[in-house]
């Protein structure tokens, strides 16, 4: 069975769009959804910190792009791994965290967007633990799922989305879509990446949860629903709860990093 089909998983879920760094309001998320702190572990490896469970077996599933650009980069890694680790949810993985994998790897990246601050955080660890928590930390990242499917194949999970034929594909193509979405090789006026709108085209049945592109508010559009809202930029991190399909968000405490792109900062929780 492919490992992102999870289809017998059916939730509840608290999908939670991109955090980037942004602990201090991912653990302010986690309580209004009603998660608490099972236990912690002192240390600073990958496996150190608070592990958070929900009292009614809800999961937390996180769409990738935990890291870069925010303040608290290695603990939201932590929480995360914890997480799952516990069986208390899910991430896919995200272009950010793959970037980030393939200099791990020892592959020659751009060390832009955020990048220097991920690395930074990580050269800020005592000299002695760095080597361990470079190879935890790959191999924690290399083996989350593109994209998953779960609660019989109602609900597809994929940082960038993903389009009907490519669910349950594990193919390069499914893969670059999950990260990426549907690029068209152009750029916009502040050197963005231009993306096709797939979810204007979306018809399948399934849900579609996703993250990548950062929206004022959620986006609901078919079956699909965007719930990137900008933490990082000072707008706000939110969470889909499944299958309620509501949304909880908190706002950003400040402007963690400035969007090439005028970003709207009003934030109201919610």
């Amino acid at each position: 069975m492919l490992r992102s089909l999870m289809a017998h998983e059916h939730g509840p879920f608290d999908i939670i769009g991109d955090v980037h760094g942004c602990y201090t309001e991912l653990v302010q998320l986690l309580g209004r959804l009603g998660y608490q702190v099972a236990s912690s572990n002192a240390g600073v490896d990958l496996a150190s910190g608070p592990t958070y469970r929900h009292s009614e077996q809800r999961k937390a599933v996180f769409l990738g792009d935990l890291v870069d650009r925010g303040p608290g980069i290695l603990d939201t890694l932590r929480l995360v791994h914890n997480i799952i680790r516990a069986g208390s949810g899910f991430c896919v993985i995200g272009n950010h965290d793959d970037k980030l994998l393939r200099k791990l790897k020892g592959q020659n990246v751009k060390v832009t967007q955020g990048l220097e601050h991920t690395l930074a955080e990580i050269e800020a660890l005592p000299l002695e633990e760095q080597s361990a928590f470079k190879r935890e930390l790959r191999a924690f990242l290399a083996a989350l799922p593109h994209h998953c499917i779960l609660d019989d194949h109602r609900l597809v999970i994929a940082h960038a989305g993903l389009k009907q034929e490519l669910h349950g594909n594990m193919s390069s193509e499914s893969r670059a879509f999950a990260l990426y979405g549907e690029t068209t090789g152009q750029r916009d006026e502040y050197g963005l990446p231009i993306r096709g709108d797939w979810p204007a085209k979306y018809a399948g049945e399934s849900w579609v949860i996703y993250g990548h592109t950062p929206v004022p508010e959620p986006r609901w559009l078919n079956k699909t629903v965007g719930i990137d809202t900008g933490c990082i930029f000072g707008g706000k991190l939110t969470a889909l709860r499944y299958p309620e399909m509501e949304t909880v968000s908190v706002c950003a405490e400040r402007v963690y990093y400035q969007s090439a792109k005028p970003f709207p900062r009003a934030c109201s929780s919610g």
